[in-house]
Parts: C-alpha cells; sequence; structure tokens
C-alpha cells in the first residue's frame, strides 16, 4: 500500500511537472511513458489512481465510483469511512497525510470559485456530478481535517422500484399517487439519510408532463423530467460576493410562472416565503424538512417562518402552515431500508391515513 502510495505521488509530481493539460486522456497518455522507467513493475490501476490524485479526491476516487456507496467521510484522524447499502463502514483507504487530504479537497473545490484556509475554514459544495461536498479543518476542525461527500445515487427512480424494495406497499403507492394527482401540498419529513430527496424526486416523476414546475434548491440533487425550470443556491464566492439565497431564489420562482414549486429542502427563513409561495395559488406543491415525525415537521416549518419575518405572529404563522401543508409524508429506515412510514393528512387533528406494513 505504502510503495503504491509512493509511485502514485511520483508519477504526479513527474505529470504536473509538464506542459500538458490535465484531463484523464493526457494524463493516462503521459503516465504510460513514464511507467517503463519509473515504475517497471506498476501494477495497471496505477494509471488512474494518477488522474484521481490530479484531477480528483484522490484516494476517494475508487469508493466514489462504487454505486453501492452512499457517503464517503473522512475523519480529523484520517480513517476513510463510507456508508454501503445503509451501514457505516471503515475502509483502509488513506491519504498519505492532511496535507495530502487538503489539497485534495482545494484540487476540486477550486474551479467552483470557493476557497479553504484558516480565515475560511469551512466550506460546501456541488461536484460536478451532483455529489454534495462538505470540509472543515482546523482551527473549527479539532482534530485534523474533516470531509463528507454525499453521493448522488438514484436507485429507487419510481414509486414501483420502491415498492420492490420493501420500501411502500400498494396501498401507499396509490395513497401518494392520488395526492400528486389532486395537486395536494406534500411535506416529505425524516432523519439525515433516510431517503427524503430520493422520495422528493420519486413523487416528482407523478407529475403530469403539462405542468411547468420550478425547483429550488441549495444544491441540486433532484432529476426532474417534464416542464422543468431549476434554480439552484449559491455561496460567496472567495472575495464574499455573488451569493443567491433560497429565500431570493423563491421570489424568482414566483415570477417564472410555475403551476407547481418544489422547494428541495427547507432549512432556514426560507420557510417563510415558501409558505407565501404554496398559498398563492401553486397547488401540488413539495418539500423536504428534517424531522421524524409529521408533528415535529410542521412545528419545525413554523419555528423556521418565524425566523425569518419579526413582524408576523405565531398563531398566524400556524394557521398558514396547517392552510398550506395538506400532507406530511414520513420516511425512515428500518433495517438499514429505506421506508415510507408514514402518510399523514393534516387536516384539523393530524390523522395518519398510511403506515407502512413491510418488516
Amino acid at each position: 500500500m505504502g510503495d503504491t502510495v509512493g509511485v502514485v505521488d511520483r508519477l504526479a509530481r513527474a505529470v504536473i511537472a509538464e506542459p500538458i493539460v490535465l484531463e484523464p486522456d493526457s494524463i493516462r497518455a503521459r503516465v504510460k511513458e513514464l511507467l517503463p522507467e519509473e515504475a517497471p513493475l506498476a501494477a495497471p490501476e496505477v494509471e488512474t489512481a494518477v488522474v484521481d490524485t490530479l484531477i480528483g479526491l484522490g484516494p476517494l476516487e475508487p469508493l466514489l465510483r462504487d454505486p453501492a456507496v452512499s457517503d464517503v467521510l473522512v475523519n480529523g484522524d484520517g480513517a476513510v469511512w463510507v456508508e454501503r447499502e445503509g451501514a457505516l463502514v471503515r475502509t483502509d483507504t488513506r491519504f498519505s497525510g492532511s496535507d495530502s487530504l487538503l489539497a485534495a479537497i482545494r484540487r476540486v473545490i477550486s474551479p467552483l470559485g470557493l476557497r479553504l484556509d484558516r480565515a475560511s475554514p469551512a466550506v460546501d459544495a456541488r461536484l460536478p456530478d451532483g455529489s454534495r461536498l462538505h470540509a472543515i479543518i482546523p482551527p473549527a476542525a479539532v482534530d485534523g481535517p474533516v470531509l463528507a461527500v454525499r453521493r448522488f445515487t438514484e436507485a429507487v427512480a419510481t414509486l414501483d422500484d420502491l415498492m420492490a424494495r420493501q420500501g411502500i406497499d400498494i396501498e401507499g403507492v396509490e395513497l401518494l399517487q392520488s395526492c400528486v394527482a389532486e395537486r395536494r401540498n406534500l411535506l416529505v419529513c425524516g432523519p439525515t439519510g433516510s431517503g427524503k430527496t430520493t422520495l422528493l424526486n420519486v413523487l416528482s416523476r407523478e407529475i403530469p408532463p403539462t405542468d411547468r414546475v420550478v425547483s429550488v434548491e441549495d444544491a441540486a440533487e433532484l432529476r426532474l423530467g417534464g416542464h422543468v425550470v431549476r434554480l439552484e443556491g449559491q455561496a460567496a464566492n472567495s472575495e464574499g460576493i455573488g451569493a443567491i439565497t433560497m429565500r431570493q431564489l423563491l421570489r424568482h420562482a414566483l415570477r417564472l410562472r410555475p403551476d407547481r414549486i418544489i422547494v428541495g429542502e427547507v432549512r432556514g427563513a426560507e420557510a417563510f416565503d415558501m409558505l407565501q409561495a404554496v398559498s398563492t395559488g401553486h397547488d401540488g406543491s413539495m418539500s423536504t424538512i428534517h424531522a421524524r415525525s409529521a408533528a415535529e415537521a410542521l412545528w419545525r416549518l413554523e419555528t423556521l417562518a418565524l425566523s425569518g419575518e419579526g413582524t408576523i405572529t405565531e398563531s398566524s404563522v400556524h394557521r398558514q402552515v396547517r392552510a398550506a401543508i395538506d400532507v406530511v409524508v414520513v420516511v425512515g429506515r428500518r433495517n438499514a431500508r429505506r421506508k415510507v412510514v408514514s402518510i399523514v393528512d393534516v387536516g384539523a387533528d393530524l390523522e395518519e391515513v398510511y403506515r407502512c406494513s413491510s418488516s
């Protein structure tokens, strides 16, 4: 392992010192030329490893290519963990040191106009393949650089796929289909990694292609079909300018003549703007929120909406939430599988109209 890392580092330094275009085919061609002299006994995988080192996240790239991996996590001590099929597993993968990890992170965020240093020790980015990257370094990270990459996976593309994976039964499928067809406003809730975005993607496939949909996301993860306009928030660049907030995007969305609005996730003051948007004739809209139950989801939505508008009263927001949200879909995990746990009709008393029967 150590010898291989040394060979890859040596070849990477040799390639980068030359005036070639740093793209996969050029790098591979040059490595093939260098191998007979630099590392005649090296394994064929070295070519790919050099490419990964120069234009990707280095030793993490093989993990990110694994279709069964949904998250790749690097802790401050250098340990690399992955979530594979719902379970966290420690791997043998390691960087040669903190400097190597930091260089890899900077390499992939630099083209996005982002930076990571002591003055700006945290970064949140969407990579070109749709994956979400979050990194935090000292002094904010006590034990060393920390990295988390959430891959975009689409193992479940339709409600039928979800049913085949025992994530829902036919009763739940028919109920969700009718909710979308009847243009009921849906809020999907659940804990981290429970499949909220996946279900939102699945539900969006049930929207008639004639409906004009505007999606609003902090980081674009949704893969919507039909008549869709996609809007994505943007963090400030290294000079601290150019930020585009979710609140701004929601206000723009209203001017784009949507039939339905889909908000990837509500996590801040944009909750108030979402309620305003949903309440102004955009029936059949959808969003997600972090919460473990329908009651908690509505309470959190109210709290976030109040944080965005200091002049509005709690009772007013409470009434607006109940008027805007028709159905809450609760998702979670059972036996490492993502499931639709329950469907709740908001109405007057949060009536549970469905509970998954799958074990």
